[in-house]
C-alpha cells in the first residue's frame, strides 16, 4: 500500500475572535443547562438525565476553554509585540 502524499499545501489556519466565541459557547451550554433544570423529573423518568449533565459538563469545560484561550491570546500578543 502506497503512502498518501498531499498534492497541495495545507492552508494557513484561520485566526478570528476566539475568546468571544468560546465565551459565547460556554454561555449557551450553561443556558441550556438552566433551561432543562426545571424538567429534571421528566428527564429522570425517561432516562435522559445525561442531557442535563452534558450541558453542565459543556459549561464546565467551556470555563477551562476560556482560561486557555485568554492565556493563548495574551501569549500571541506578547510574541507579536516582541517582534516589532
Amino acid at each position: 500500500m502506497a503512502k498518501w502524499t498531499p498534492r497541495h499545501e495545507a492552508p494557513e489556519p484561520l485566526e478570528g475572535p476566539v475568546v468571544p466565541v468560546v465565551i459565547g459557547g460556554t454561555i449557551l451550554w450553561f443556558l441550556m443547562f438552566l433551561v432543562q433544570l426545571p424538567f429534571y423529573g421528566w428527564f429522570a423518568d425517561h432516562g435522559h438525565t445525561w442531557w442535563l449533565w452534558t450541558c453542565l459538563a459543556g459549561a464546565g469545560l467551556g470555563c477551562v476553554g476560556i482560561w486557555y484561550v485568554r492565556r493563548r491570546d495574551a501569549a500571541i500578543k506578547r510574541a507579536s509585540a516582541g517582534k516589532r
